[in-house]
């Protein structure tokens, strides 16, 4: 398969190390998906990762002799650790719930909120030094640049925590807008 190696052994280290980026960045792919309960989509793209890797290791140990294949190999691990990261953060996949506190009035930031399309729960509570409104909605985490933008234009001094949802029922949420669609209706 990799016959032509043996007429340009320079290209042994740079397939290794794009090889090891792939399989690496699919890993960390792999691994949000199985975290969100995916069944489908990781196993699809464990199986790729886990045939790329195969690929890479068996030249590896078939023709690399040379520190610059290992360092290769290294190099590429940890650049597609980056390259996952940064895919992470591109796609952007999965649900969060935010949580808002402010001491400005949050009936104005709920209507703010829904002006957007996003649905928000609204109760009191009393902080360490004074009264606050606490918001909670859950959104896409494509959605969080603009709620983030939406709080800080509400109130600058705004402190919210986000954490990840796996699944979501019974709300008021925005219709998905999504190039594929499935067969049929969920459960």
């Amino acid at each position: 398969m990799f016959d032509f190696l043996d007429v340009y052994p320079w290209l042994l280290p740079v397939i290794i190390f794009f090889g090891r980026v792939i399989d690496v960045s699919l890993g960390t792919l792999r691994i949000i998906f199985v975290s969100k309960g995916e069944k489908y989509k990781a196993p699809l793209i464990g199986f790729v990762e886990v045939f790329i890797w195969v690929v890479v290791i068996s030249q590896i140990l078939s023709r690399a002799n040379d520190m610059v294949a290992y360092l290769s190999y290294a190099a590429g691990y940890a650049t597609g650790n980056y390259v996952g990261i940064l895919l992470e953060n591109r796609i952007a996949y999965g649900i969060i719930l935010c949580r808002i506190y402010t001491q400005k009035n949050g009936r104005d930031l709920v209507q703010s909120l829904n002006k957007l399309n996003i649905g928000a729960t609204m109760t009191h509570g009393t902080g360490s030094t004074n009264e606050v409104d606490i918001i909670e909605t859950v959104v896409d985490r494509k959605e969080m640049k603009t709620l983030e933008r939406t709080l800080n234009d509400f109130d600058n001094n705004i402190f919210y925590v986000v954490e990840d949802v796996r699944t979501k029922q019974n709300g008021i949420f925005p219709k998905r807008r999504t190039v594929l669609t499935r067969w049929r209706t969920g459960k």
